[in-house]
């Protein structure tokens, strides 16, 4: 059954899309519901007061959900769906802010202003267009004679540019308002050019807590609550769950393998005695994005794929078919059509390794029977007395709200987004099919986000035990100061059995094995006299004692030679930074209610 559903699953997604409209529209007339009504003009949040319509974040979210299946050429996760249809979401919050905002600012559009940036400042979209273009660049008289022409209206150019720019221009005139004026001077020029240019070089010795350091008992309650006041930010946490789950694997037999190979070799065989390339990859390479264009995979260069194909496509030669080359996608039969250098233009027919029908079914119907005890239970005992009757093992996973679940390093696909979007703990998931396997999932706890002291003490106790640990490596390394600063830092060290490392050259903003990002090591660096020992300095991770080595100046009249490129580049970069910055205090600002999880609650009551 599993089996023949996953081969006509675009039919079955059409199908519920449909049933779950005309459903909530049943049971908007018919009172079914009883209690609040779930309908498609249900409020799936407000802003500000101002409500955003559940169909209208369904309607958009599942345009963006079908785009990104087509694009990717396989069915999304429900990790991959919770991500869109957050995107979705924020967008339309965004959208409402951002009118709330034109209409404080008194910020409107006019007929004329959409006329005037029509003709004359197209959209990307109208000047990436290839019949707007000759000799691959934008042609603005073919453009304008579009522009004139009834083919514009009739085929909805003119009301899609007039769309476009009721959006677009009210936004340009905001970020006038809000980042106009802004200006970089010469000094903060040279600046930003000396931290990306100006360089050093130094040899440290490293003082850090124990790998295996314990967390310290003797901590107490009112200590940690005060740690824990002070840096209420740094424990934030997003919600959390705890989960048990039933595992049925899509094992790739031996038999399977050699049958997949079979199959490699009598395709490349086919194309040998005369078949088109293109005709068999069309037909026959599970590669969807390719497959349509021949097996077409462009022109790319030398490490653009994984290290097996990028081998094979710079060592064949021109016009041959390869043999099968395995990668972790499956087997692909590779013919490189040219080289030059270090860039090549291929072709590839991919076969990936999958089950045989026979072991499927098999593994299809395990999954039938376990979704027929279990899936959708709200008792949890029928979880665990299905896994037992079936045979299977039962194992526990954590998940964080908005990120998969992860077991064995593995990542576990739908598990987590079905926990956060209005399960109870002690409900069970539907059965979910992946590329892998099929999981069942059941919420055995879940714990909300935010600063709880309880919630994170035995984190705060480990982060006072590390800094005590790094404070008390301070005299340490102050002994060591003292002693270089008299007979070397090499001498030094060596008499209290200590590793001096050194780097290579970096800048203040590099990121330096050894010393971070960014720390106050690093900045110590371009402080310090060449050749001088340092005194200790601490940083998040440890305590440090370095000399500087070699420092390198930047130049200055390199400086002046591009000063003018600079300040433009850094002006729109400030520009940018200050509307995401406006934006960001717009929404936080906001009264913004999102009641997905409440909604997915109620809809799941409404089917039990």
């Amino acid at each position: 059954m599993l089996q023949q559903m996953r081969s006509s699953a675009k039919y079955i997604f059409i199908f519920l899309f449909f049933a779950f409209v005309v459903g909530f529209l049943l049971m908007d007339t018919s009172g079914l519901l009883g209690g609040p009504q779930l309908t498609p003009t249900t409020p799936v949040a407000t802003v500000n007061g101002r409500e955003i319509l559940y169909q209208d974040w369904f309607n958009r979210a599942q345009q963006q959900i079908q785009a990104e299946q087509q694009r990717t050429g396989r069915a999304l996760s429900q990790d991959e769906v919770r991500q869109v249809e957050d995107a979705v979401l924020d967008q339309l919050v965004l959208d409402i802010l951002l009118q709330q905002e034109y209409e404080r600012r008194g910020i409107g559009v006019s007929d004329d202003e959409i006329r005037e940036y029509a003709r004359f400042v197209p959209p990307d979209w109208v000047r990436n267009d290839p019949s707007m273009q000759t000799e691959g660049q934008f042609d603005p008289a073919k453009y304008q004679r579009l522009l004139a022409s009834p083919l514009a209206k009739q085929q909805g150019l003119l009301a899609g540019l007039e769309q476009y720019y009721r959006t677009e221009i009210p936004k340009q005139k905001l970020q006038e308002q809000i980042a106009s004026g802004l200006y970089v001077t010469d000094a903060e020029l040279w600046r930003a050019y000396q931290d990306r240019n100006d360089s050093a070089r130094v040899s440290y010795v490293a003082f850090r807590p124990a790998a295996d350091l314990k967390p310290d008992a003797s901590i107490g309650d009112a200590e940690l609550r005060k740690y824990f006041d002070r840096h209420k930010e740094q424990f934030e946490r997003q919600p959390h769950a705890s989960l048990s789950l039933i595992t049925i694997p899509r094992v790739v037999s031996g038999a399977d393998s050699a049958a997949v190979r079979a199959k490699a070799s009598a395709l490349r065989a086919e194309i040998a005695g005369g078949a088109k390339f293109e005709d068999v990859a069309r037909r026959e390479s599970s590669d969807s994005m390719s497959a349509v264009q021949g097996g077409d995979l462009g022109s790319n260069p030398r490490g653009s794929f994984v290290p097996a194909f990028d081998s094979a496509v710079f060592s064949l030669p021109i016009g041959q078919v390869s043999q099968p080359v395995a990668t972790p996608f499956g087997l692909h039969l590779i013919r490189v059509d040219s080289r030059r250098g270090d860039t090549a233009n291929v072709h590839h027919i991919l076969v990936p390794f999958r089950q045989s029908d026979s072991t499927a079914v098999t593994v299809d119907r395990k999954a039938d029977e376990l979704a027929r005890l279990a899936a959708g239970a709200t008792e949890p005992a029928k979880f665990d007395s299905a896994a037992k009757a079936l045979g299977l093992t039962v194992t526990r996973v954590q998940a964080t709200e908005g990120e998969p679940a992860v077991l064995d390093g593995r990542v576990v696909p739908s598990v987590s987004a079905w926990a956060f979007s209005g399960a109870r703990p002690g409900e069970t998931s539907d059965l979910f099919d992946a590329e892998d396997g099929y999981y069942l999932a059941r919420l055995d706890t879940l714990v909300e986000g935010g600063s709880n002291f309880d919630a994170v003490k035995e984190d705060v106790r480990m982060r006072m035990t590390f800094e005590r640990a790094i404070d008390a490596l301070v005299p340490r390394a102050q002994q060591l100061a003292t002693a270089a600063a008299q007979g070397g830092l090499e001498a030094a060290a060596q008499g209290q059995q200590l590793t001096v490392e050194r780097t290579p050259a970096f800048t203040r903003a590099s990121f330096v094995p050894g010393l971070g990002q960014l720390t106050r090591a690093v900045g110590a660096a371009f402080g310090l006299p060449v050749g001088q020992v340092s005194a200790p300095v601490r940083t998040a991770d440890g305590v440090f004692v370095l000399r500087v080595d070699g420092r390198t100046q930047a130049d200055r009249k390199a400086f002046e030679a591009q000063k003018a490129t600079q300040r433009q580049q850094q002006v729109v970069q400030l520009r940018q930074t200050r509307l995401q910055q406006f934006l960001l205090d717009l929404r936080t600002a906001a009264k913004i209610v999102d009641r997905r999880k409440e909604i997915n609650a109620m809809a799941r009551r409404a089917e039990g």
